[in-house]
């Protein structure tokens, strides 16, 4: 059949109309006000326990600049990142972007490919290169740190001189000593987290374990993950002595089993307690106390005429997981890392994880020049939750508790953390 010449320009008209309508379906952009387009809905799962706030003021500035992406910020909760984690994967629901860590459970699931690469974006090149390796599984660069973690013995400089105190500790039994000192001037000697098992992980077990295992074993990271390190032994029996130890002595508040997180800082910053063995991801409130200076140190969690290991590494840093939305979620991503870094870090006076910062950098001259040192040691100790396997970790948040109230054993607590690290290895085929 021959159209009619009106109705061939009638068809042509059309023809024009569907391209052009098609054309701005298929990418051209239109001005959002004509299109009334609804905004990419992204979720980030965060684990913030000392900045919420902070967060969700970089979430309300991201979409003021961005109103075509929605972010709904959603905080973790419990001890750890990956018990927040494991149910999201279990049911197949995974958030846009998430808060993870530079461990061996991170970089399986950036293998199994539920995290993207990240090499390509501005914050992976701007990260301190020290930083990379923790983030990095194979050729996969699977997340950003949120900061250089390093964990240190803050101490009331006032109530060190009241106790007449004119030399650091170098050695346990020095610390021990100067427990001892300060306990009978007044003072109560340190803080104990033991409402707070990640806090008792990060803290006593992980300067313990840097300092009884780490220097005799020069590849003991390997050694965790293949299940061949014995931890059933007298010197891992030891870390768990020393978490016992100081309250057994009366070295620590009288509440140390309740002690939560916020409220162990608090009891540091109003003069309650000489010391807290904290991470640099506090030092905006440790170091900025009420009426008095705060010094720092390296724990000398170390035996007499050894040397002393610190712990030094990544802070939990970010992810992206390999959704829908990871175009939206690279651009939150990089604001994070770029305008809105400022907002955490001029609370928190971290160590920046950044070659190069947007504004001032607010890190305290103290923390920058110990962590400095503590960068430089020949022999270095990692933070619990990059090394230990994400169901020993579940294991391990517990016992540390049972430890500390006398209802296990060190010699029971040694055995279990062999157990669960032994039986992790057994799963992944070592």
């Amino acid at each position: 059949m021959i159209a009619s010449p009106s109705h061939r320009l009638l068809a042509i008209a059309c023809f024009f109309l569907t391209f052009i309508v098609g054309g701005c379906q298929d990418g051209v952009d239109a001005p959002t006000a004509s299109r009334n387009v609804e905004p990419v809905a992204i979720t980030a799962l965060v684990w913030a326990p000392d900045w919420p706030d902070e967060m969700n003021s970089i979430a309300l500035q991201f979409m003021q600049e961005n109103p075509d992406i929605r972010v709904d910020v959603q905080f973790m909760i419990g001890n750890s990142v990956e018990e927040n984690i494991k149910p999201k994967i279990a049911v197949n629901r995974l958030p846009d972007i998430i808060s993870i860590n530079p461990n061996a459970y991170a970089a399986g699931l950036a293998q199994q490919g539920l995290l993207i690469d990240l090499s390509s974006t501005q914050a992976w090149n701007n990260m301190r290169d020290s930083l990379k390796p923790d983030w990095t599984s194979g050729n996969h660069h699977f997340g950003i740190s949120g900061g250089v973690a390093a964990v240190l013995l803050y101490y009331n400089e006032s109530m060190f001189a009241a106790a007449g105190v004119t030399e650091l500790p170098t050695d346990f039994t020095a610390f021990l000593a100067l427990c001892a000192r300060l306990k009978a001037a007044g003072f109560v000697p340190i803080m104990w987290n033991g409402g707070f098992p990640n806090m008792l992980g990060n803290g006593p077990f992980s300067v313990a374990f840097a300092n009884a295992v780490v220097p005799n074993h020069p590849d003991w990271k390997a050694e965790i993950a293949a299940g061949t390190l014995a931890l059933d032994t007298p010197e891992v029996a030891d870390i768990f002595q020393k978490l016992q130890l100081l309250p057994a002595r009366g070295y620590t508040q009288k509440n140390y089993l309740h002690t939560g997180y916020d409220e162990g800082i608090e009891l540091f910053r109003n003069g309650k307690t000489a010391m807290a063995l904290h991470g640099t991801w506090a030092s905006g409130l440790l170091m900025h106390a009420q009426g008095f200076r705060t010094g720092v140190m390296i724990p000398p969690w170390n035996a007499r005429g050894k040397q002393v290991v610190p712990v030094i590494g990544s802070e939990t840093g970010f992810g992206i997981c390999a959704t829908r939305n990871r175009k939206a979620s690279l651009r939150f991503l990089e604001f994070m890392y770029a305008k809105g870094f400022a907002i955490q870090h001029n609370k928190r006076h971290n160590l920046s994880p950044l070659k190069q910062t947007h504004g001032p950098n607010m890190s305290d001259p103290k923390l920058v020049e110990i962590v400095a040192r503590m960068d430089q040691s020949p022999v270095k100790g990692g933070l619990y939750y990059t090394y230990l396997p994400a169901s020993t970790i579940h294991m391990l948040h517990p016992l540390l508790e049972d430890v500390l109230a006398a209802r296990t054993s060190p010699q029971t607590a040694a055995s279990a953390l062999n157990r669960s690290v032994q039986d992790e290895a057994g799963r992944n085929g070592h």
